[in-house]
């Protein structure tokens, strides 16, 4: 297969059985019933290409002066031109004043393809009737076929089917123009989704990603960590904690003594931090928790 970039001339074999098709028009051919195939002819020439490059400058360029390599006659009628430009593949059957685009001239052939130049009688997934490909390009390595209805041909749109006879493209109106490259194109590089971005966290030597949600999540308040715990968890600690200060929504804050009955270190920092957090606390709702406190030590006496 050739390059993106790049075309190729292609010129009949010096044989006998090519005689009835050398310098004829496309039409008289056609009218004959004889295809053009590839088997018949020979590379002659394969160059790179710029991009804006048309096959008629081509000719142009090739008929003041043939490059060095080039291994044929001049060009002219039957030769084929085939033009690989930005991965689409188009070959021209080269007439006395212009060209006539011709398909199938390169196939790609594969082991449990459906669909082929050759296809008739197909029948599309959603569609109604019997369909015949009478149009083939090559994207990107892929070849692609245009399909028409068998009963009503012109009258209704064209579709587009890959090798294995997968509908890429429907109601086409005229051929394989831009607007269907680019939808074959699409369908061959579909946009791909971006993962969310992560950060590194080092942990135990150890390299954990966290979302860069999770990292924009603002700490909880202490209040915040008693309002987001369950009930049974809230009345549990209310019980159990020395002051307000340490809700926190944790069964953890009880002030620890050592073996000689003193409070420990530990306490002591413990009992700073929830100062701090005291002052950090919404007056507003901080009496709120507090309320809801108080009424449920009330509620616990009264029991007794």
């Amino acid at each position: 297969m050739m390059d993106v970039n790049q075309f190729a001339v292609y010129q009949l074999k010096n044989i006998p059985e090519n005689r009835q098709i050398r310098f004829r028009p496309y039409s008289a051919l056609q009218e004959k019933g004889i295809q053009i195939q590839y088997e018949d002819y020979e590379q002659v020439y394969l160059a790179r290409m710029q991009p804006e490059d048309e096959p008629g400058e081509i000719r142009k360029r090739f008929n003041e002066k043939l490059p060095r390599t080039f291994h044929g006659h001049s060009i002219s009628v039957s030769d084929v031109l085939v033009l690989n430009k930005g991965g689409v593949v188009t070959s021209y059957y080269v007439e006395k004043d212009g060209f006539t685009v011709i398909a199938g001239f390169i196939r790609i052939s594969s082991s449990g393809t459906l669909v082929s130049l050759d296809t008739t009688d197909f029948h599309i997934k959603g569609k109604e009737g019997k369909w015949l490909a009478f149009d083939s390009i090559i994207i990107e390595g892929r070849q692609f076929f245009l399909m028409e209805h068998e009963t009503y041909g012109k009258e209704v749109a064209w579709v587009v089917l890959d090798e294995e006879g997968k509908l890429v493209v429907d109601h086409a109106y005229h051929g394989f123009d831009q607007s269907v490259q680019q939808q074959i194109k699409d369908y061959l590089n579909p946009p791909q989704l971006t993962a969310e971005p992560q950060n590194q966290e080092i942990s135990g030597g150890h390299i954990q990603m966290q979302s860069s949600n999770a990292m924009d999540k603002p700490p909880l308040e202490n209040w915040q960590k008693y309002m987001e715990n369950g009930e049974y968890l809230r009345s549990s600690e209310i019980d159990e904690e020395q002051n307000y200060n340490m809700i926190d929504g944790r069964r953890n804050n009880m002030s620890p003594k050592g073996k000689n009955g003193r409070v420990s270190v530990l306490a002591k920092l413990r009992r700073k931090q929830a100062e701090i957090a005291k002052r950090s606390v919404k007056p507003a709702q901080q009496m709120e928790m507090a309320e809801d406190m108080e009424r449920r030590r009330k509620y616990r006496l009264s029991e007794f």
